[in-house]
């Protein structure tokens, strides 16, 4: 039996922000009724450029305004969407800074909210050179972690 090709695309853009100590914003979350480790972002929607679909987000998800975005990365192979039927996905990345005040809590553990209720979200700092792509959810992030920690290691 041969797979069926997807005949519709999810897009995907997501922020790899660092501080000053070298670290990387990460985001747990409890979607869809599954519980994800991701770099912040989300899709991108109809009349909406990536750029601007990634300030959309960061001010939907984190009341937080960016700057100095400049690409680095774009999905360079297939990936079938997780979640939904017949959808290729492509991700995009951007690197970008956080305007200051941070506008969102950061917190020391992963997963740092109540019930694993859907939308539950909760945001924390990891070192660069501590990346881990297994503790990321999605193959396509776990390929960026991978990129960063390279980066990191040169």
């Amino acid at each position: 039996m041969k797979a069926s090709i997807p005949n519709q695309f999810t897009i995907r853009v997501y922020g790899i922000f660092s501080n000053s100590q070298n670290e990387i914003l990460v985001t747990d979350e409890f979607q869809l009724d599954t519980p994800m480790t991701k770099f912040p972002g989300g899709g991108l929607q109809f009349g909406e450029g990536p750029i601007d679909c990634l300030r959309r987000e960061m001010r939907e998800e984190c009341q937080q305004e960016i700057e100095a975005i400049t690409h680095y990365y774009t999905t360079h192979f297939y990936q079938k969407a997780l979640f939904w039927d017949n959808h290729q996905l492509l991700s995009i990345y951007y690197k970008a800074k956080l305007l200051p005040p941070l506008q969102f809590k950061i917190s020391e553990k992963a997963f740092d909210f109540g019930q694993l209720e859907n939308g539950q979200q909760s945001f924390r700092w990891v070192k660069q050179d501590a990346l881990n792509p297994d503790e990321f959810t999605f193959p396509i992030d776990k390929h960026v972690a991978t990129l960063l920690l390279n980066e990191k290691q040169k």
